[in-house]
């Protein structure tokens, strides 16, 4: 089984080895439900070309992507090869994972090295947002040192920001750890440039760690314009599952897309228990029902 971390590592190392309704979500915007690549990784690694192809006629129109850092190619493709099987199949690529690369500091195409030439090539595919995916334990540490990654997101914001992209960082559940009292979420917020820096927050891991998004939304009004949409299974393990069979309550948390900020969302199941493109349809066709 890939988890994130091992598939983040795999990737980064491969170069060194080589809503309720309309009206409460922004018109311009409710024609795109996305999906993030890394819920059909595998199938991915073995046919990019394919995969987009079943992935758009699902009914997905937008996708973020999960492989440029390692490689500073997506998918195996340079930028005008990948958007163009991007518009044979339909789909667009507003946003992309990075990885911070303070633990790897031999990895290109990571906020810590050659960040520019990441920044030139997501221009170039169309993307409008990249952001800052996972931080590895090495790269956690105390609150200090979130306030170091802070200052790094800054610096990394301030350069994407001038080639016209903004700069994001998604959460899992180890920020909301709390150290001495603070949550280093919190850390990462109030230490980060809100112009520079907003945030793709993943509903998954935000319950999974006891918080409320809600209640982020209305103390960082509009910091929020990326969201993974992501169900978590009504049983003690608290697993992945499709949206709309398990128990996070997204019709309440779409009628806050306005204050969020939300521009764009993406489903994403890290682990699915079969062929992901089926769970990927279960998705799909709950959030165009009731979401969107």
């Amino acid at each position: 089984m890939v988890t994130r971390r091992s598939f983040l590592k795999t990737t980064a190392m491969a170069s060194t080895g080589l809503l309720i309704g309309p009206s409460l979500f922004a018109k311009s915007k409710s024609n795109y439900i996305g999906i993030q690549l890394y819920t059909v990784r595998e199938l991915m690694a073995k046919d990019p070309v394919a995969t987009l192809a079943s992935v758009a006629k699902i009914g997905f129109n937008s996708v973020e992507g999960a492989t440029y850092t390692g490689t500073q190619k997506f998918y195996g493709m340079d930028p005008a090869a990948f958007k163009k099987v991007l518009s044979d199949n339909g789909l667009v690529m507003f946003s992309g994972h990075y990885l911070l690369g303070e633990s790897m500091p031999d990895t290109k195409g990571t906020i810590s090295n050659e960040w520019q030439k990441a920044v030139d090539d997501a221009a170039a595919v169309g993307l409008k947002y990249m952001v800052c995916a996972y931080l590895f334990e090495p790269e956690r540490g105390t609150l200090d040192h979130y306030k170091q990654t802070a200052d790094k997101l800054n610096k990394a914001g301030e350069i994407a920001k001038k080639a016209g992209l903004q700069l994001c960082y998604h959460n899992h559940a180890f920020e909301f750890d709390a150290q001495d009292g603070k949550l280093p979420y919190d850390v990462l917020l109030t230490n980060t440039d809100a112009d520079l820096v907003k945030m793709e927050l993943d509903l998954y891991w935000t319950y999974k760690a006891k918080q409320n998004p809600m209640a982020l939304f209305s103390r960082n009004p509009g910091r929020f314009p990326l969201w993974h949409v992501k169900d978590m299974d009504n049983t003690p393990k608290q697993d992945f599952t499709e949206v709309g069979n398990g128990v996070i309550p997204f019709k309440e948390i779409f009628a806050h897309a306005k204050e969020a900020g939300l521009k764009y969302f993406f489903n994403e199941q890290d682990q699915t228990p079969g062929d992901p493109l089926v769970s990927m349809e279960k998705s799909y066709a709950y959030i165009k029902k009731n979401l969107v």
